[in-house]
């Protein structure tokens, strides 16, 4: 079992600071228990007063004291938890990600030489985006979307304007503090462990989680974010300097659901405590510290502490995608099937109502379909595209309409290095989403399979009332 620093040494029991009981208070509604517990791990200047003072030895060989440590952290504000774990001692440090405090709190914990590795919240594919800004530009926009990651992409670029409107309301970057982990771990030559679960997976496991109901009022959510340019309010903001970005962004649904405030929040506190396990108990004596938001830092305490799975176990299961429900996949055909029976008893009824269902069948269909792409701003062609493909895509359960009228957009506007560097910049706002190519090209793709979604169950229920 892991143990807690020791307290031999202090006269007062260990206590949990105020920022980690709130942090225990807001995880209680997923997890339905407490998520810090007095006796398992000590805090602030309570921890540290508690510490033996014996000389340490660290990377570089320099003799330091914990002593040192314990008047760096006197000085700062943000909540620290040290927990020992299989031989190794963790200093986790609950940071708000739109707080310049905070940044700075991790230069200076980094420059005090009392750490061998770094781990930050953040998976690879966010830490690689960071640190390579012009990935992007490598990017092959349809084969991405023919994959069937536009949802992942588009996602990422809604929560991307979200940050950026943060930043300009409140007058700091979110994340700055996970970039100073980054830049301090190269400057002092210390290791850097990206712990998170990859985005991509947990808006997968977000998604398949919620009900059709809930998915369709998210869908309808993240498109509206992006016609609006109201000020984030002042309660987001407070819960985003307590809480994570994604349950900021999500709060709506995540206040109201538990499934998906497990899976954004609960299930990533135990995924990085089993992360930092996987990289560390091979290496008894390591010294590590995790830059986390408030919000995890006391789920992630929990797990740490108690955890008895394999951490490799662990990461694997909380890594997978649950299946998809397969009746889902049967709406397609069914309504195939029902399409092209109510034509067959429209002709055999008579020529004039067959043809009659056939009609309202491609107008409504198609011009939906259409009506989207040119919301969108598509060229006229993606238009006229999505018109005509419509009809037959929603008969054909393989292919939507938003596959041909995004392939058909790329042909026409295909997007050069300029809008892939400018991406992140541009979808902060209605008019950068239509002007930047990219960006053009996921909400045509989605716009227009929303119009002809719509466009097959008002079509299909004209045939019904023109039938019986």
């Amino acid at each position: 079992m892991p143990q807690p620093i020791d307290q031999s040494q202090t006269d007062a029991p260990a206590e949990t600071s105020p920022e980690i009981g709130s942090s225990a208070e807001a995880l209680a509604a997923a997890s339905s228990s407490e998520c810090a517990e007095a006796s398992a791990a000590t805090t602030g200047d309570e921890a540290l007063a508690g510490e033996r003072v014996v000389d340490e030895t660290v990377a570089d060989g320099t003799a330091v004291g914990a002593s040192d440590l314990a008047s760096l952290t006197a000085s700062l504000d943000e909540p620290l938890v040290h927990v020992e774990r299989d031989g190794v001692h963790y200093t986790l440090l609950g940071t708000a990600h739109i707080s310049a405090a905070s940044a700075e709190a991790v230069t200076r914990l980094a420059e005090s030489k009392q750490f061998d590795a770094i781990a930050i919240e953040l998976c690879d594919s966010r830490l690689h985006s960071m640190t390579n800004p012009d990935a992007w530009s490598k990017m092959d926009l349809f084969e991405l979307i023919r994959s069937g990651k536009a949802g992942v992409l588009f996602s990422n670029l809604v929560l991307s304007a979200y940050q950026q409107r943060l930043a300009e309301q409140v007058g700091v970057e979110p994340g700055a503090e996970m970039k100073a982990a980054i830049k301090s771990a190269d400057q002092h030559g210390l290791m850097l462990q990206a712990v998170d679960r990859e985005v991509g997976t947990t808006l997968r496991r977000v998604y398949r989680g919620l009900s059709l109901g809930r998915r369709f009022l998210l869908l309808n959510a993240l498109i509206a974010s992006i016609f609006t340019r109201e000020e984030i309010s002042t309660e987001d903001i407070e819960q985003l300097k307590q809480g994570d970005m994604l349950e900021s962004a999500f709060s709506e649904f995540a206040t109201s659901s538990p499934a998906l405030y497990e899976r954004l929040i609960a299930e990533r506190d135990r995924f990085m405590a089993a992360r930092l396990r996987q990289e560390n108990e091979a290496h008894p004596g390591r010294r590590v510290l995790l830059v986390i938001g408030a919000g995890h830092l006391a789920g992630t305490v929990k797990a740490l502490q108690e955890s008895q799975d394999d951490p490799a176990e662990s990461v694997r299961k909380l890594s997978e995608t649950p299946p998809p429900a397969r009746w889902p996949k049967l709406i397609p055909w069914a309504i195939l099937i029902l399409v092209l029976t109510g034509f067959g008893i429209g002709f055999s009824r008579s020529p004039e109502l067959g043809w009659q269902l056939v009609v309202n069948w491609v107008l409504i269909n198609g011009g939906l379909a259409g009506l989207g792409a040119l919301i969108a701003r598509g060229h006229p062609l993606t238009v006229l595209s999505a018109i005509f493909a419509a009809p037959l895509t929603s008969l054909n359960p393989t292919v939507g309409a938003g596959m041909v009228t995004a392939a058909v957009e790329v042909w026409k506007r295909r997007p050069e290095v300029a809008d892939f560097e400018k991406l992140r910049e541009d979808v902060t706002e209605w008019s950068g989403w239509t002007r930047n190519r990219v960006a053009r090209t996921l909400l045509v793709f989605f716009m227009s399979n929303f119009g002809s979604m719509l466009g097959t169950y008002i079509a299909g229920w004209s045939i019904v009332k023109a039938l019986w």
